[in-house]
């Protein structure tokens, strides 16, 4: 069957604003919740509730939000700071529901780490790599919409730099994607410089034979992830160059900053690495130029299932494997990837809005 176009979200109706009440969702995170997360659960089941969504809180307490459609895919959002923590996309028709989950998560002290979720730094703040814009904002579920029984989605929406900014977060679920989109709105009087990301853990059965396809003849350089509160690797972690051993071999990773161009039509990830494929910002300066692909596919070999990962509005493409360091997390092997604007930021000018997004698709079945 045809893959669903990318474009063909559920038609994204962006609320204009002032906004129809919305139903906070907010974990304690430092700050006690006024309202018990049960009855914050029932609220929300109340106004948004319908076939293919479902609201509870997960083993931390935090409200969540439970999309699944017709073929059995189902999806879990954390709805405090938009963390998508399960994707059980449908791969097969054979032995049990054919689901099979496709993030790697890691459950710690009260919080959940890895999953699908979204950075947004300003970049025009003082600190190095920028201060996060979603920080101290408060989520609030602000729309949801569905097709009968063959796609849901839920908007999380929020404010930020006293709300001068606008952002809105749609996560939806279809019966072989996933997508997240975010669109920022810029209200205040002057442009704001952003950089972000969409970055998910991707789950492996094993290291030797993870790879993607779909990078050859893209420049790319070493660069550290963006800083969030989600990824599993710290982005120091992360650019940390491995000692090689048995796995060794492959060449060595370029200095940061240095360019190379891929040269493989399988980009093999058994090896630490951490890189930003995408066209060098001196490129970009010119009239036309070669952008990054707008979309790869993982491969896992033992699983023989691929997954494709497609980028929109954003310039680049983060990718970064954790060589060794994956046994910290447990005994599957993981890729920190997804579409991002890190190298040049993003200027939104006054009364303007952008809007960016990764789809996770598949043709498995």
């Amino acid at each position: 069957a045809p893959m669903m176009a990318a474009s063909s979200f559920l038609p994204l109706h962006l609320p204009a604003s002032p906004r129809p009440a919305t139903v906070a969702a907010r974990a304690a995170s430092g700050v006690a919740s006024t309202v018990p997360a049960a009855t914050q659960t029932s609220q929300l089941e109340e106004t948004f509730g319908r076939k293919g969504l479902r609201f509870g809180t997960d083993a931390t307490g935090a409200p969540t939000a439970e999309l699944s459609v017709r073929n059995g895919s189902s999806l879990q959002l954390r709805l405090n700071d938009g963390l998508v923590t399960s994707y059980r996309p449908k791969v097969s028709w054979e032995g049990g529901d054919g689901c099979r989950e496709l993030l790697h998560t890691v459950a710690g002290a009260g919080a959940v780490k890895g999953g699908v979720g979204l950075v947004l730094n300003e970049a025009s703040s003082s600190s190095s790599g920028g201060a996060s814009l979603l920080g101290a904002s408060e989520w609030s579920v602000a729309d949801v919409d569905s097709d009968s029984y063959d796609a849901v989605q839920v908007e999380l929406g929020c404010s930020a730099k006293g709300a001068k900014l606008e952002v809105s977060y749609v996560v939806t679920l279809y019966p072989l994607s996933m997508a997240t989109a975010v669109i920022v709105k810029n209200n205040g009087a002057k442009p704001v410089e952003l950089t972000g990301a969409v970055l998910s853990h991707i789950k492996f059965d094993k290291r030797r034979g993870t790879a993607v396809e779909g990078l050859r003849g893209c420049p790319y350089c070493s660069h550290p992830p963006p800083a969030s509160g989600f990824a599993l690797l710290t982005p120091a972690e992360a650019m940390k160059r491995e000692e090689s051993g048995w796995f060794g071999g492959g060449g060595e990773e370029p200095r940061q900053g240095a360019w190379t161009v891929e040269e493989n039509l399988y980009t093999i990830l058994k090896k630490k690495v951490s890189r930003v494929y995408a066209a060098p910002p001196e490129e970009r300066k010119k009239r036309i130029y070669s952008t990054a692909p707008s979309k790869f596919t993982t491969i896992g070999q033992s699983s023989g299932l691929g997954f494709r990962l497609v980028r929109m509005g954003f310039e680049d493409m983060y990718l970064s494997s954790p060589g060794g360091l994956y046994e910290k997390f447990g005994n599957d092997y993981f890729l920190c990837t997804g579409p991002a604007s890190i190298l040049v930021p993003v200027v939104v000018g006054p009364g303007e809005e952008w809007r960016g997004a990764q789809v996770i698709e598949h043709d498995n079945l």
